[in-house]
């Protein structure tokens, strides 16, 4: 009874895991939560997007996949907070592990129930996946990650069901209840999703994974698609608006297919304002974010993608530095 519950926030890259977060922190649940963030490559973005006007302790991991080079750390941090919390140096009530868009999480699960002292503090209480209507059904084509993610999931929720037909929904619909008929699945359009269900879930139950995955305590083994890479571009001179919004647009015409994933905090020419960008294949989009504090102004984008011409684009990024200042 006195276990604290954990849920798993997972879904392929782009499908809105840290929209549905800040939307999570924001709401009025009365509930202190400590966040795990996990990014696949050197450097993490999403940390930096989360809210940060509330106590919620947030540890982020970036050295690798959580499923995979970093389970060690997981174990680590979760026992760390434990005994803070024991200690009274934090206090929360629950903890919400948001995967990287690559994770399996079968790996992540099973720390909940092989570690005996994590299974002693810990409850798993539900696997939660968003999945993106817009590039779900290439995603789950292509990517063992994807149907996994769905596979295990005890709550599925559909983002950017504005950018597709009704029949497409109902399509995909069928295809997420064909491949897991036990989650109950909703809309969720911009994080909006009904929170209550979302908590205190009880979902996760071992007997019904073993029925699918019998190895699941015992099959450690997890690998990513070689192809699948990852690198970052920094840059403290600001960048010129314009110039980026051409190479953006010529860039995602000619390797968009390649591109999983492509976010980063803008240092743009002009304005006191950090700009929040974000993209999966071909469709991106730009919002003004906080202002820029006493901390140095930095450009930071992370890629994420198949085969991606990782020298062009830096070269072509770097031709977008502002001349003006």
């Amino acid at each position: 009874m006195n276990q604290i519950p954990v849920t798993i926030l997972t879904g392929f890259l782009g499908s809105g895991k840290t929209t549905l977060l800040n939307r999570i922190l924001t709401e009025k649940h009365g509930q202190r939560i400590a966040v795990i963030e996990n990014e696949f490559g050197e450097a993490g973005i999403d940390n930096e997007l989360l809210v940060k006007d509330r106590d919620e302790q947030i540890v982020e991991m970036n050295n690798g996949c959580i499923c995979c080079t970093v389970r060690g750390d997981l174990v680590r941090i979760l026992g760390d907070l434990h005994r803070k919390r024991d200690n009274g140096e934090i206090r929360f009530d629950r903890v919400i592990i948001e995967t990287t868009g690559l994770a399996d999480p079968a790996p992540v699960a099973q720390t909940f129930f092989v570690d005996e002292e994590i299974h002693e503090h810990y409850r798993l209480d539900a696997i939660i996946t968003m999945v993106d209507a817009k590039h779900a059904p290439l995603q789950l084509d292509e990517h063992h990650e994807a149907q996994e993610q769905v596979g295990f999931a005890d709550r599925i929720l559909i983002s950017k069901s504005d950018l597709v037909a009704v029949d497409q929904i109902s399509a995909l619909r069928s295809r997420l209840v064909q491949m897991n008929p036990r989650a109950q699945i909703a809309l969720a359009q911009h994080g909006d999703a009904p929170i209550a269900s979302l908590l205190d879930v009880y979902g996760f139950k071992l007997d019904a994974i073993l029925e699918i995955e019998p190895d699941f305590l015992t099959d450690v083994e997890h690998e990513h698609d070689d192809d699948v890479t990852s690198f970052v571009f920094r840059e403290s001179r600001p960048l010129d608006l314009m110039q980026l919004e051409r190479f953006f647009s010529e860039v995602v015409t000619d390797y968009g297919p390649q591109m999983l994933r492509y976010k980063g905090i803008l240092n743009i020419a002009g304005t006191d304002k950090r700009v929040v960008f974000q993209g999966v294949h071909m469709l991106m989009g730009a919002v003004d974010g906080q202002d820029w504090a006493e901390e140095a102004r930095e450009t930071k984008i992370v890629f994420i993608g198949k085969n991606l011409p990782k020298e062009k684009l830096i070269t072509g990024l770097r031709a977008c530095i502002s001349s003006s200042d």
